[in-house]
């Protein structure tokens, strides 16, 4: 609870049996969450057994993608704000009181992986991965003329219940893949709402990722973003 206010978080997993449950306890541990919502998304391994050791509720989907798992987490959300986040460890859990401290103002709050003193030493940042998302975001700014943004692919996002209700009927506009970030991003600018932008801790990754785990991973996936926000940008929705 914050401030009278319910709080969720939504964490969608497929290859992180190693660090699920850490991550559940982690947010679980700041004292302000009330509900962690796990999206099973066909998972890998042990991870059921790993979050059924947590209080977090499990619910599955099987349409396979990043967007498919978070759109599932979204809708299965109850809470006033939802914190949407990773299960794979890189993501530190007491950051949420910056995010909830930001939402008295803004009804979205985005993440920043892109800032150099918050990313830690081995995390899979470099310089070529930051300025491609840094480029992408700069991207989506320019056409929607702001707000600022300097990272199209963070995860770690606030949204207030008022504002994931009216982007919701927008979700099966969607593949549900690994671009879900920005369409997420877009969405919320679509509906009328302003989002601001903060630094999040980037930590390195508990395993292997299926999106992003090599430079070419995550250049192909930024590629890929491009005519998705422009198509949006001269989409009515």
């Amino acid at each position: 609870m914050y401030k009278n206010k319910s709080v969720s978080v939504v964490i969608s997993t497929y290859n992180e049996a190693d660090s699920i449950a850490s991550v559940v306890n982690g947010f679980f541990a700041t004292g302000v969450v009330d509900e962690v919502v796990v999206v099973d998304n066909n998972a890998l391994g042990n991870t059921k057994e790993e979050i059924e050791k947590t209080k977090a509720r499990r619910v599955v989907e099987t349409k396979q993608g990043y967007g498919f798992g978070y759109m599932r987490g979204l809708r299965e959300a109850k809470k006033d704000l939802i914190v949407m986040t990773e299960a794979d460890g890189t993501f530190d859990p007491k950051d949420i009181h910056k995010f909830l401290l930001y939402s008295d103002d803004f009804p979205v709050v985005f993440g920043t992986r892109t800032s150099r003193a918050s990313i830690w030493s081995g995390a899979f940042m470099p310089f070529s991965v930051r300025f491609g998302n840094w480029a992408v975001a700069k991207f989506l700014e320019a056409l929607h003329n702001g707000p600022t943004l300097t990272d199209v692919g963070c995860t770690y996002k606030l949204i207030s219940r008022e504002a994931l209700e009216k982007i919701m009927p927008l979700f099966p506009l969607s593949r549900g893949d690994g671009k879900w970030s920005p369409e997420f991003m877009i969405w919320t600018l679509k509906k009328g709402f302003t989002p601001i932008e903060i630094p999040v801790i980037f930590m390195p990754r508990v395993g292997q990722s299926t999106y992003t785990g090599s430079i070419w991973k995550a250049a192909k996936l930024g590629f890929k973003m491009l005519p998705l926000i422009i198509k949006y940008r001269f989409k009515k929705i």
